[in-house]
């Protein structure tokens, strides 16, 4: 199985990576595979401390029997041409398969309805996957039919010519009306699948905070990402007190309105059509999380 590392698991050691991604193997025995040199990096064996690089090649021989099937979900389809789509993942569906999870995901989903027709450049676990969302993160996610567009997307992201806005509910009253938020993020060393906030050695990441609505408990919020970090809404978030609302890893804890995890959608895009040129803005309204709990709390104002 190849997988190739985008710039969001960049400066990851290889044997965190890959205890993160198989679940099922220990640790010490992706390490000792490692050692062994059943795992290779842009075809080299490398220590189980290696830090990946953005467009690192991960090989790891034993999964090599892992096939990810195409399945008939259905797909909320917002735009689409003949060389890109944009759908709006629902919330608690995976973007892509892992070693454990390998059924139900977005990809699954999209091998269904485009076989082959699908960018490669990230390896078989995500065809046609340009960025991702959160399990749990609802919203607007743009797919690649073909490795030129794949590329030339990439581009625009990696240079911040995209816009994506996301809507938010906060625990609590959140201090400021408008707020930059500017920190340096990284991988939580105790805890791997987590990131923080880091002092140095991170990387540069901004979002751009409104207030749209406030109650005792609550912010309503919208969050325009400047940078693309992993989780980088819910850990400014949390850095700034004011968790998203029911985001257990990071510190929200359970609202009096139960939801499936996170309250956070990416609702917004805009972007440049490949080959075109033509400029694209999708815009979608609240998912039902959002006006679960917006509900509540509107009708207790």
């Amino acid at each position: 199985m190849i997988i190739y590392i985008d710039e969001n698991d960049e400066d990851t050691r290889i044997d965190n990576y890959l205890s993160s991604l198989f679940k099922d193997i220990s640790r010490s025995k992706i390490q000792s595979a490692i050692k062994d040199g059943k795992v290779l990096i842009n075809n080299v064996i490398k220590k189980p401390s290696y830090k990946l690089k953005d467009n690192d090649k991960v090989e790891f021989e034993e999964i090599d029997t892992l096939k990810i099937e195409p399945q008939n979900i259905p797909l909320d389809i917002v735009y689409e041409d003949e060389n890109m789509l944009v759908v709006n993942k629902p919330s608690g569906m995976l973007t892509h398969p892992t070693a454990n999870e390998c059924e139900g995901t977005l990809v699954n989903a999209l091998l269904y309805k485009y076989g082959d027709n699908l960018s490669d450049l990230n390896g078989e676990f995500r065809k046609g996957i340009v960025h991702r969302l959160d399990r749990n993160t609802s919203g607007l996610l743009m797919i690649a039919k073909n490795n030129t567009t794949h590329q030339y997307l990439a581009e625009q992201i990696k240079n911040h010519l995209i816009t994506k806005k996301y809507r938010a509910i906060l625990k609590g009253n959140y201090p400021k009306d408008n707020e930059t938020i500017n920190l340096l993020i990284g991988r939580n060393p105790k805890q791997p699948h987590k990131m923080s906030v880091v002092s140095s050695k991170g990387k540069e990441s901004t979002t751009v905070l409104k207030v749209l609505e406030r109650y005792k408990d609550i912010t309503y919020v919208e969050l325009t990402l400047i940078t693309g970090r992993t989780h980088q809404i819910r850990v400014h978030m949390s850095y700034k007190k004011h968790p998203v609302y029911n985001d257990s890893l990071y510190g929200a804890g359970e609202g009096k309105v139960k939801t499936d995890e996170q309250v956070l959608q990416s609702y917004y895009i805009r972007f440049t059509k490949p080959v075109t040129g033509e400029i694209i803005e999708l815009e979608i309204e609240p998912d039902e999380k959002i006006k679960k709990v917006l509900k509540y709390y509107r009708s207790r104002k």
